[in-house]
């Protein structure tokens, strides 16, 4: 059998790469597809080459957990998303081991009940005006509006800012340039390519993060980057503005484009399954008026099972990458120090060992009575797993029932075309030709709140 890559990977199989580009356009088109295929010829464990750099990708539950419980440190994140640095350097995803612990530990602190509270408020306070300016009996494209939508509401939960502000459509083309940078095949910031565009990007925000920062150091504000400038380490001291601005452009794109990606993901399959919402409506239908409390969003299940099985479908980050920090072995085979590794919930998530028809949109399969996503510990992980777990997965949750709960009190979802819709999975799934919808209305909305009415 032909060998291709490395000397130090001969011993790993896999397909045959194009000489220039090795898999990197196969991956692109069709990431799972190529997956599957090169697994069912080469078996759970062999290379790949993407955007000019060979890596191992594992395959498998027990990978999952192998790689990211990482009982004895023989990963480390940093180098596996290696290709990052220059658009995220000192971001969490930027961190390893102790040095990750001690930065985390502080950014929890932001996550907490009485900050998940102010959070809260602010998004019932602006969600009604939000959807309000959204066409109701007129076909749009669902995902870039959700985009706009995500950011603008991250502006007031996570910078106190005021959705409307005229920086926010600059905020969201800079981080539209960032995440297009992450896969583009050229990556040095040769002039008009998507990392030129994405380093312009990072510069714009931190240019706008700086102006942020001292006026929020001493000032008494309960959004996320006014706790970032007033946290303290566990010597007291607070963080310097590079590591504020460092931190906080990671987290405003993770949280903005994933969060985006799984609310495109839930109006793709409530669209695509209309029983189901449905069911979500009556559901809705059944919580108070008015601003959504813990009691009312603890009174969402079917919701929360959707989300899930909607996630479970189509994972924010299909592949998670690592690279060995020494000799390590999987399965009989040996990882040489310095290799790159990849490990792919999406195709775990689909596997029919784990999950009953798993083609299939049926969220009751997290119901107590199934729990099919408890088969196993890394059946289900949308959001990653061990000391690198998304730290907003329980936040991103609650933003879902908030946007589902308000958008359906007054309005269903239907789709504007016949044709399946399809999606480009990486870096960061969003579907193909926006998702266009129709909006049509369901009962009378009240009167969007004015916006000194909102919360300060």
């Amino acid at each position: 059998m032909a060998h291709y890559g490395p000397a130090e990977l001969a011993h790993i199989p896999g397909p045959r790469p194009d000489p220039l580009l090795g898999h990197t356009l196969k991956i692109m088109r069709d990431c799972y597809g190529f997956t599957l295929a090169a697994r069912e010829a080469h078996g759970d464990i062999y290379k790949t080459k993407l955007i000019g750099q060979w890596r191992v990708l594992l395959h498998g539950a027990d990978a999952l957990e192998f790689v990211l419980i990482d009982r004895d440190r023989n990963f480390s994140n940093q180098e596996g998303w290696l290709p990052l640095r220059n658009l995220f350097d000192g971001g969490l995803l930027m961190r390893d081991f102790d040095e990750h612990r001690r930065h985390r530990r502080i950014m929890q602190a932001a996550f907490r009940s009485k900050a998940m509270e102010e959070y809260v408020a602010r998004m019932n306070a602006e969600l009604p005006r939000l959807l309000a300016e959204w066409p109701v009996g007129k076909r749009f494209a669902f995902y870039p509006a959700v985009k706009e939508l995500t950011l603008r509401l991250g502006a007031s939960v996570f910078m106190g800012m005021d959705p409307d502000d005229p920086r926010v459509p600059a905020l969201n083309k800079a981080f539209v340039d960032e995440i297009a940078a992450t896969y583009g095949l050229v990556r040095k910031p040769v002039p008009l390519t998507k990392m030129w565009h994405g380093i312009r990007g990072r510069r714009y925000l931190i240019q706008t993060f700086k102006e942020l920062i001292a006026e929020r150091r001493d000032g008494g504000g309960e959004d996320f980057f006014s706790q970032m400038c007033r946290a303290t380490d566990d010597d007291g001291d607070r963080w310097t503005e590079e590591e504020i601005v460092d931190h906080f452009n990671f987290l405003l794109m993770a949280a903005h484009d994933t969060t985006a990606s799984g609310l495109a993901t839930m109006a793709w399959a409530l669209t695509t399954w209309p029983d189901w919402q449905e069911r979500i409506i009556a559901e809705v239908d059944a919580l108070p008026e008015g601003p959504l409390d813990d009691a009312a969003l603890n009174a969402m299940p079917v919701t929360e099972r959707a989300f899930k099985e909607a996630l479970r479908l189509v994972p924010p980050v299909p592949f998670i990458p690592r690279r060995t920090v020494r000799d390590v072995e999987w399965q009989g085979v040996t990882l040489p120090k310095g290799t790159h590794v990849s490990v792919c919930p999406g195709i775990v998530q689909l596997q029919p060992d784990l999950w009953t028809d798993p083609d299939s949109f049926d969220p009751d399969r997290f119901s107590p009575n199934r729990a099919e996503d408890r088969r196993h510990k890394f059946a289900w992980s949308p959001f990653g797993g061990g000391a690198h777990k998304c730290l907003g997965m329980h936040f991103a949750m609650v933003q879902v029932k908030l946007f589902t709960a308000h958008l359906l009190r007054h309005r269903r979802m239907q789709s504007a075309t016949d044709a399946p819709a399809t999606w480009q999975m990486v870096p960061i799934p969003w579907p193909k030709g926006g998702l266009p919808i129709v909006l049509e209305p369901r009962r009378e909305t009240a009167a969007a709140p004015a916006k000194e009415d909102a919360v300060a």
